[in-house]
């Protein structure tokens, strides 16, 4: 089992009265952290993956399909970046199941689970691309079993 982490930072923006991660907000931050694991061009040192050309003029484009989260604990405000575990839950043909596992700091406590539907799509028709040979062998090591939810 391989997976990636990511740290990302919880702003002060992020906050709602209630002094915890608005729930939009963590759409947000589980959006850097795909971002960072399979998006080229990311910041440097960063955990990725960096297979998906997302700059301009690139061939590909990307879309949200479905997403959903279910919230273990209330994340607070963190002076260190929260770990974002990330991996794929499932391949199809042109797209693909995003799985996040988002962690305290120290690893202590996790705060949530939540997957996401991405579909490749391409620039110039805006219709679904197939996943290519590369995009495969770069993401099969992290594939596993999707994120279960209690339900």
């Amino acid at each position: 089992m391989m997976r990636l982490e990511v740290p990302v930072q919880v702003r002060w923006s992020d906050l709602d009265a209630y002094g915890h991660v608005n729930n939009a907000s963590l759409l947000t931050l589980l959006e850097e952290a795909r971002v960072h694991a399979f998006w080229a061009g990311g910041p440097e040192g960063s955990p990725s993956t960096a297979i998906i050309d997302a700059g301009p003029g690139a061939s590909s484009v990307t879309v949200i399909a479905r997403q959903e989260s279910e919230y273990l604990g209330q994340i607070p405000h963190h002076r260190r970046p929260i770990l974002v575990e990330v991996w794929i839950g499932r391949m199809g043909g042109a797209s693909m199941d995003v799985c996040y596992e988002v962690h305290a700091p120290d690893r202590g406590e996790v705060y949530a689970r939540a997957s996401t539907t991405v579909v490749m799509l391409d620039a110039a028709s805006g219709r679904p691309r197939r996943l290519t040979d590369a995009e495969r062998a770069a993401w099969e090591p992290y594939l596993e079993e999707p994120v279960a939810f209690r339900r």
